[in-house]
C-alpha cells in the first residue's frame, strides 16, 4: 500500500515457482518485485483497473509484463500494450481471471475476479465505503450503484474483496454492513440535512466512514439528482 495515497498494488501468483500477475501499480512496487524474485514467479501481465495516477504511477517498474486496461482507460494512459474488454477472460498459469465492467468512478473501470475466490475492485467498492463519482473520468451515481448492487453484490458472499485502497473485506460483509449498500437495500433510512458541497446547496442523504479515516457523503442536488463525494467537500449544517 502506498503510504500517501493508501492505494494498493497486488502481486497474485498461482504457486511458488509458477506464474503471476500484478493488479494496479500505485506503488511502492519494489517489495513486490523482491517477492516475485524470492518466490521464483514470472510476472507476465499487469492489469490496470483504471487510469488514475494513484493506481498507475509505478507501472513502468514491471518492464517485462504486458500492460492491459479497458479501451477507455487505455486512451488516457501511456504504455498500455493491449486493451481488454468486459467479459473477457485470461489464463495466467493456474490463475483464471474474469473481467467485470464497473463504471461510476471512471467510465472504463474494470474489476477482476481471480479463480472465483477474490475480486479486485479498484475504486468501485471499499471496506465500508464506495468510490466517489466526481473524480476525473467519472460517470454517474446511477452507474456506480448499478456496478455495486447488480454486479459486485451478485458475487458469492464468501468472495474476498481486495480493494484499490486499504483493507480487504468480503462481499457478504459489505452486503450486511456497508452503509451505502444497506441504504440501497432499503434497510436504513436516508437523512435529510441541508448542506453545502463546494459552495453549492445540497441535501445530505448519507454520511458514512471512508477508507482513509474521513467520510464519504451521498448528497442530493436541488434538481433531484444524486452524487457521491468526499466528506471534505461537504459543509454540514450546524
Amino acid at each position: 500500500m502506498n503510504d500517501d495515497w493508501l492505494s494498493n498494488t497486488y502481486l497474485v501468483a498461482d504457486e511458488e515457482g509458477g506464474s503471476a500477475l500484478v493488479i494496479d501499480a500505485g506503488g511502492p512496487c519494489a517489495p513486490l518485485v523482491e517477492a516475485a524474485d524470492r518466490l521464483g514467479v514470472e510476472v507476465g501481465i499487469l492489469l490496470l483497473t483504471h487510469h488514475h495516477h494513484d493506481h498507475v504511477a509505478e507501472a513502468g517498474v514491471w518492464k517485462d509484463a504486458e500492460v492491459l486496461a479497458h479501451p477507455i482507460e487505455a486512451a488516457l494512459l501511456e504504455g498500455v500494450d493491449r486493451t481488454i474488454e468486459p467479459g473477457e477472460t485470461l489464463d495466467v498459469g493456474g490463475l483464471h481471471v474474469e473481467t467485470l465492467l464497473t463504471p461510476g468512478h471512471t467510465a472504463g473501470m474494470l474489476n477482476f475476479v481471480v479463480n472465483g475466490s477474490d475480486v479486485f475492485t479498484g475504486d468501485t467498492l471499499f471496506k465500508g465505503s464506495v468510490g466517489g463519482v466526481r473524480a476525473p473520468g467519472s460517470t454517474s451515481f446511477a452507474d456506480l450503484k448499478h456496478s455495486i448492487m447488480e454486479v459486485l453484490m451478485k458475487l458469492p458472499h464468501e468472495t474476498r474483496v481486495q480493494p484499490g485502497h486499504t483493507d480487504p473485506t468480503t462481499i457478504g460483509d459489505e452486503w450486511e454492513s456497508n452503509a451505502f449498500v444497506r441504504l440501497w437495500r432499503g434497510l436504513d433510512e436516508e437523512v435529510d440535512e441541508p448542506c453545502e458541497v463546494a459552495g453549492e446547496q445540497a441535501t445530505l442523504v448519507l454520511w458514512a466512514p471512508d477508507y482513509d479515516g474521513g467520510h464519504k457523503a451521498w448528497v442530493r442536488w436541488p434538481d433531484g439528482s444524486d452524487d457521491i463525494v468526499g466528506g471534505s467537500q461537504v459543509v454540514r449544517s450546524a
